[in-house]
């Protein structure tokens, strides 16, 4: 429950901090002293929204403080103990907020730094805050199917239900991934180019080796040809080659008259040379003769080549590639055929989850329909002591399409009510009056909060409008409910803060240094005089003092009989 609350520069609120005990606390004061000032600075603490106008003026930043006592909260702790946010050893709990004055804002639970969102998240297993707002969410359907689960559904089968339904989502989600919108022409698409890539078997390093290959053979008539020519130009050429001109020119050598000295000389070199031309002529006759000539093997390579590069441009990578892609393409449609294994199998799991779910929602109908009778009663009931005696409330049952998975189940609920006899029932916007519609939620509210989880409910001026006996009546519904939580209400009905087991009055106050909202809790003589003013106001009298001690001593009388 909430322990303390401390507020700083929030608002009108320069410093306050306030301990709430257990039971009913009844917070009143004059229009505009800034009683739901108190409630929206516990909603900021509990992650509600803010920004930079929360800021007092002239300060800084605000900060808002809540310390609960989680002893009792078994479903807080655990929570704690999920998000690896530890408790203090005494079972207190510290939810702070804070706002600068650029309107950034920070959130800590136990000093550790958290978001917003976390802060929100354990703050409804914490607070309940019921405001005249509030009425406008109790007319949607969502809320009054929710009230209708807290009140009479277990929350372990409702939880089962929701993670069923998420398990189905996924497995869903993973079968449309599976599929694709193109998925079957895609297999196709991949099926026939790793056919094609198959067939063309290019090997690992065969683009390469075929196009030295290729230049090798395409230039064996070139060098053939200069072979041919030289030999023709040492030896072959009848018009002039270089042997017959070494011939000649020894033989002309040789007639010159004592051939001796450099003349002897040259011809024994020219007789020299003669014979290395012929050694020359019969090296490249030889390689001539055995030179490497094979045009088909030529026509061979050119082909294979024309093809590996047909297919690398069609892939749109280089042919020493194809055979990379040729191993990839082939592990994807591989891949592609597990897909269709994967999907039966998933099919399979959607129809088990079908079934559980099935089992699980049902049980979830029987439930809701077995406590909607026991809520309505409960609920007229309530609804009769606050003066509508006449009226019928009623919860109708809409079966939804049961081959549909939904995280609430197979039914929807409306809760409906005729206010006056003879009038069919109807939707609560369209047939209750503001009055009504007031007295009607705050009946809904108390039964439902008997079965609440959270500890703490606070109740924002949720009784106006009303009077009299009716505010009475109020004031001992929320009298029983505080003996089993901690409530806070906030109130401008006598009626009702006379009920309550401690009475704080919020005041306001302006100096020098600005306004100021401050809170204090009462002791007996000054809340008979805060019950007087609520009766007749600032100006009050001895028999306004006389009423309201009358009022406290009747509500004291009958909290000790209810006991």
């Amino acid at each position: 429950m909430l322990k303390r609350l401390s507020i700083q520069n929030y608002a009108t609120v320069r410093g306050l901090e306030v301990d709430f005990p257990a039971g009913l606390s009844a917070l009143t004061g004059e229009t505009g002293a800034g009683k739901s000032i108190i409630v929206d600075a516990l909603g900021l603490a509990l992650g509600g929204r803010g920004d930079k106008t929360a800021v007092r003026s002239g300060a800084g930043k605000m900060s808002i403080a809540a310390e609960f006592d989680l002893s009792g909260n078994a479903t807080a702790r655990e929570w704690l103990e999920v998000n690896d946010l530890q408790e203090d050893l005494t079972g207190a709990c510290l939810l702070r907020r804070t706002i600068a004055g650029d309107g950034r804002s920070r959130a800590f639970i136990n000093d550790s730094p958290i978001t917003v969102a976390s802060l929100q998240q354990l703050g409804s297993l914490l607070v309940d805050i019921v405001s005249q707002q509030e009425h406008q969410s109790l007319m949607r359907r969502r809320t009054q199917l929710e009230l209708l689960d807290d009140y009479c559904v277990e929350e372990e089968l409702l939880a089962e239900l929701r993670s069923i339904h998420g398990d189905w989502q996924t497995n869903e989600a993973t079968m449309a991934r599976l599929r694709g919108d193109d998925g079957d022409s895609h297999a196709e698409l991949l099926a026939y180019q790793a056919a094609e890539l198959q067939e063309l078997a290019a090997g690992e390093g065969e683009a390469e080796a075929l196009e030295q290959e290729h230049r090798r053979l395409s230039g064996a008539g070139e060098a053939l040809g200069a072979l041919s020519g030289a030999v023709a130009d040492i030896a072959d050429n009848e018009q002039f080659n270089a042997l017959a001109s070494l011939h000649r020119a020894r033989q002309s050598l040789e007639q010159v008259p004592g051939s001796s000295g450099p003349v002897a000389n040259a011809i024994k070199l020219l007789t020299a040379a003669g014979i290395h031309l012929e050694e020359a002529a019969a090296d490249l006759r030889s390689a001539a003769e055995d030179f490497p000539m094979d045009p088909e093997r030529l026509a061979q390579v050119d082909e294979r080549l024309g093809k590996l590069h047909d297919m690398a441009r069609k892939h749109k990578v280089r042919p020493a590639e194809l055979a990379e892609l040729t191993q990839s393409l082939a592990e994807n449609l591989e891949q592609m055929r597990g897909r269709e294994s994967e999907l039966q199998r998933l099919e399979q799991q959607g129809g088990k989850l079908r079934e559980q779910y099935a089992r699980v929602a049902a049980r979830v109908g029987e439930q809701r329909r077995a406590g909607a009778t026991e809520l309505t009663q409960a609920i007229e009931e309530h609804i009769s002591r606050l003066g509508m005696g006449k009226a019928r409330f009623d919860i109708r049952f809409e079966e939804l399409d049961p081959g549909a998975i939904r995280a609430s189940g197979l039914e929807r609920v409306e809760f409906l009510v005729a206010a006056n006899p003879g009038q069919p029932a109807g939707p609560l916007a369209k047939i209750a009056s503001g009055g009504e519609l007031s007295r009607i939620s705050l009946a809904i509210r108390v039964v439902t909060a008997r079965t609440s989880s959270t500890p703490t409910l606070v109740f924002d001026e949720v009784d106006v409008g009303i009077g009299g006996g009716v505010a009475a009546q109020v004031g001992a519904l929320l009298r029983n409910l505080g003996e089993a939580a901690q409530i806070l209400c906030i109130t401008h009905q006598p009626q009702v803060a006379s009920r309550a087991h401690q009475h704080y009055s919020v005041s306001k106050h302006s100096d020098a240094s600005g306004t100021q909202s401050e809170i204090r809790k009462l002791g007996p003589e000054a809340r008979v005089k805060e019950v007087a003013r609520m009766l007749a106001g600032a100006d009050f009298s001895e028999a306004s003092l006389a009423h309201a001690r009358q009022i406290l001593d009747e509500a004291e009388s009958a909290a000790q009989e209810s006991a």
